[in-house]
């Protein structure tokens, strides 16, 4: 087997077929067929099959993925390292982040590395937490940003912020600006959260369910909204309230558009983390853009340095609860 068959096999099942893979690969149908039927040859087992008149993997094409996603990563890890010998300071470096996270940070990072890297093509692109994780797997990405450790043994994961999450409101709430004693006092109200969906690490309805059930408080009454614009336009509105990260309303707070509630029982926040394929090369280049998202990161966020004075302070002796 070559990383040029098993990049072939791979394009075939991603794409759905040998028509679409033809059309990716820029090469004709014929010569992805024969590249196929090759290294079934070489295999001994079929790794495709067709049911109703689509082409799904067979149970050995199943066992090789994983396999061939490594294998065609470390190819491109050798490719870039024999490059990166004569071009330090140039190259394609490849960027995948969690859509919720595509915000100013992340904008004033990108200007910055562009114009500290004018050689460096920088591509970016958005996905759930756990597509994040399969796109730097896959060696498609250079660098995930996503919610949340990813415990897989073949990424490198590295904390580069925890940001607490706040309850927010409608400006004419009865509680807009004040303070509560306790969760259980928001118990009554319409909560809107991000659906539950296998893999994201948004603030999904499950999440704001877990804080009221750790203090007893049953079940809550929710509307599943899989927008962040939409969500806080809908408490713009006062249809409800949500559990965001400060960033995440920045503008609206500093428009008054939104209020917050401070609950004096409820700690909580999520992490945001740095991904990288573990022991996969990394170029000069992709290395300064892991410098530059750390030291933002580092540094006090630049869409909310102007609300920092107006947090409350947090109470102590009061264990902060990770959301998973």
């Amino acid at each position: 087997m070559d990383s040029d068959a098993l990049n072939t096999f791979l394009a075939v099942h991603r794409r759905g077929g040998i028509s679409n893979a033809a059309k990716f690969l820029h090469r004709s149908q014929p010569a992805i067929s024969r590249r196929i039927a090759l290294l079934e040859q070489e295999l001994g087992v079929p790794l495709f099959e067709r049911v109703a008149g689509r082409t799904r993997l067979s149970d050995a094409g199943r066992v090789l993925i994983p396999y061939a996603e490594r294998a065609v990563a470390a190819a491109q890890d050798a490719e870039q390292a024999i490059r990166a010998l004569t071009k330090q300071n140039s190259g394609p470096v490849s960027l995948a982040v969690t859509g919720t996270l595509a915000d100013g940070r992340l904008s004033s990072i990108m200007k910055r590395f562009a114009k500290e890297n004018p050689a460096v093509t920088l591509a970016l692109q958005t996905a759930t937490s756990a597509e994040v994780s399969d796109l730097i797997r896959r060696g498609e990405a250079t660098i995930g940003l996503r919610y949340n450790t990813d415990r897989s043994g073949d990424l490198a994961c590295e904390q580069v912020l925890s940001e607490a999450l706040q309850v927010v409101c409608a400006p004419d709430h009865p509680l807009a600006g004040k303070r509560v004693k306790r969760l259980a006092e928001l118990r009554g109200e319409r909560w809107i959260a991000f659906p539950e969906t296998r893999g994201r690490r948004e603030i999904a309805a499950a999440h704001v369910f877990a804080l009221f059930l750790t203090q007893g408080l049953g079940e809550i009454e929710w509307t599943a909204v899989d927008s962040l614009t939409a969500q806080k336009r809908l408490v713009e509105s006062g249809f409800g309230l949500a559990l965001l990260a400060r960033s995440h309303v920045a503008e609206e707070l500093r428009a008054a558009s939104i209020a917050t509630i401070a609950v004096s029982d409820l700690a909580a926040n999520q992490d945001i983390v740095l991904v990288t394929r573990r022991g996969g090369f990394l170029s000069a280049a992709a290395e300064r853009l892991l410098e530059t998202i750390r030291r933002n990161y580092a540094g006090p966020d630049v869409s909310t340095t102007r609300d920092a004075r107006k947090r409350s302070p947090a109470r102590k002796g009061i264990a902060r609860r990770r959301l998973a």
